[in-house]
Formats: C-alpha cells, sequence, structure tokens
C-alpha cells in the first residue's frame, strides 16, 4: 500500500473492523518509512448488472430508475420508502444470485411484481400497466380476475 503522505511503499496493519452494514473493512494503517497512519477502506467489487431491454438493448441495471418506478406505483399508497427500498434490494440480490450478470426486463419486471402482490393490490396493478403496456381496460380487468384467481388458489 502507498503511504498518502510520503509515497513510499510498505505499510502495516495496525487494526480492523468490519463496517455496520457488513459490506466493507475499515482498515487502520501506518507508514513503516514515515509513520503516518492512515485509513483505508476494503469493499468486495461486484460485477456491473445489465438489463437487456425489449428492443434488445444492454444497459446497466439502475436500482434509482427501478426505485422511482415504484414509488410511482406506491404512490398515495400505505408503503414506506424503506419497504420499496427492500424490494429494489431483493430484485437486485436475485438478479446476482442467478449468476447471468444479465438479466431481461421481462424477468425483472416479473420479481417486482411477485413482490408488490405481496405488499399491496393498487401498487402492484398500476405497476403491472406500466410493465405489461396495458392498451385498454380490457388487459386491466383480465389481470384482475388473475390476481382473485390467484388468490382464492392461496387461500385452498
Amino acid at each position: 500500500m502507498l503511504c498518502p503522505k510520503c509515497q513510499q511503499i510498505g505499510t502495516r496493519v495496525i487494526d480492523s473492523r468490519q463496517s455496520e452494514d457488513g459490506r466493507t473493512i475499515r482498515r487502520r494503517r501506518v507508514c513503516e518509512s514515515c509513520e503516518f497512519r492512515f485509513t483505508t477502506f476494503e469493499r468486495l467489487e461486484q460485477p456491473p448488472l445489465v438489463v437487456i431491454k425489449r428492443s434488445g438493448v444492454r444497459e446497466a441495471f439502475n436500482r434509482k430508475k427501478l426505485l422511482q418506478g415504484l414509488i410511482r406505483s406506491a404512490e398515495k399508497r400505505p408503503i414506506t420508502l424503506e419497504r420499496l427500498e427492500q424490494v429494489v434490494q431483493e430484485v437486485e440480490h436475485q438478479i446476482r444470485q442467478s449468476g447471468e450478470g444479465e438479466m431481461e426486463t421481462a424477468q425483472i419486471g416479473d420479481l417486482v411484481m411477485e413482490r408488490l402482490a405481496l405488499i399491496d393490490d393498487v401498487a402492484y396493478i398500476r405497476f403491472a400497466s406500466v410493465y405489461r403496456q396495458f392498451t385498454d381496460r380490457t388487459m386491466f380487468i383480465q389481470e384482475l380476475e388473475r390476481m382473485e384467481a390467484s388468490k382464492k388458489h392461496d387461500e385452498n
């Protein structure tokens, strides 16, 4: 490790601690040349996630974009921002767990809708209307009927 003060190579770790979130390690170091003390943070580097859009275009996964869509679908609903952020985190985690590093928007939408269906019916139907590109009321009715059938199946 290069000393930030004297630019010499050669430091030693004098203390290591895991951060509160468990995702980084804080290390106190001392330069072996000038004895300057400094702190570094070590974090696991994760490969970027790629989203394959309907058009076939690939772009980087954007958590903020997904969260904004969820916020719009949950507008004026009794869903906390923390809960919506948790949905984004769960979806991102599931994409990473797939091992592929890329996923089609249709699959991501399905993952989101699975979670929204358990949280709030209105937010679910709002999200579905954009995600599935409802063009008329019959599509809304079909989705509502599918939801009702699913709920009856789950109750039995």
